[in-house]
């Protein structure tokens, strides 16, 4: 009973932490795509040229096995191309530096031209077995989860080092300033500089994906079926929970001018475009 009351306290603490904060936001279903979409993981807008690159996984999420790609949709979520990046093995997180697309492939970190999709460099990651996460500073310094391996790599000009170690469940990443902020598991932490660790808040569920609003608030996805808005002192409010329908919720992009969320549904094999509405 002790055992079962020590992995259930977390949980049950974060809802009770949810259920004292009144509800101020809600999300608008604005479209979904076809269910045409390989397995999609993560979402990088692309503002200027009007698109979302969507990594897909299309295979087994840990196989050595080509099948991976990156696809291109509008905004508007019409498909534009499938087929923009190929080959790849099991991409998840997407970052961008310049021209340049950034993406997490189970052992190595992809560089493709964003201009023609083509796969330009890739940097392997020593002892890396599933990389996950990728997010990218106001430097150009990369940063890349490994959820197998509870590590932070940090990428500067080529040169790869670990940045943190032993983070359990370490998955979405978010790189503000000389910050990262981190979904290691329920906890929802930040990082300074020198890896110095804060946890914020804890979820009722293993986090995924993370993204500011732009006023000091993020919002958070369960890969179980789970979008939260986390305020900067840690206060949650559920927006959506699908895990009922089976309908997972990844790496999330989000626009901060027009409040928009871009979620993809992984094994829903659809992109899903939400309108964050603050009452």
């Amino acid at each position: 009973m002790k055992k079962i009351l020590k992995c259930t306290l977390p949980a049950l603490m974060a809802l009770m932490v949810q259920g004292a904060f009144a509800q101020t936001h809600q999300l608008e279903k604005l479209w979904e795509t076809d269910t045409v979409v390989r397995i999609p993981e993560s979402v990088l807008p692309d503002f200027k040229k009007k698109v979302l690159y969507v990594s897909e996984i299309e295979g087994n999420p840990s196989a050595v096995d080509g099948k991976g790609g990156v696809a291109k949709i509008g905004l508007d979520g019409k498909i534009i191309d499938l087929d923009f990046t190929t080959g790849l093995n099991s991409p998840k997180g997407l970052g961008r530096v310049g021209d340049q697309l950034y993406a997490a492939d189970l052992s190595e970190v992809v560089i493709i031209d964003i201009k023609t999709g083509k796969v330009v460099n890739k940097i392997p990651v020593d002892s890396a077995k599933m990389l996950n996460d990728i997010t990218v500073n106001s430097k150009g310094i990369v940063y890349v989860s490994d959820s197998k391996t509870k590590k932070i790599h940090r990428i500067d000009k080529g040169r790869v080092t670990t940045f943190l170690t032993n983070v359990n469940g370490v998955n979405g990443l978010k790189a503000i300033n000389d910050d990262l902020y981190i979904l290691g598991g329920p906890k929802f932490l930040k990082a300074d500089s020198k890896g110095n660790l804060t946890q914020i808040t804890t979820l009722s569920c293993g986090g995924d994906g993370l993204e500011p609003v732009g006023n000091g608030d993020f919002l958070i996805t369960c890969w179980s079926g789970h979008i939260f808005y986390v305020t900067a002192d840690g206060k949650i409010e559920t927006l959506l929970d699908s895990e009922a329908q089976k309908l997972n919720t990844a790496d999330l992009g989000y626009d901060t001018i027009n409040h928009i969320l871009y979620v993809p549904t992984f094994f829903g094999k659809k992109v899903v475009a939400y309108k964050l509405i603050t009452r």
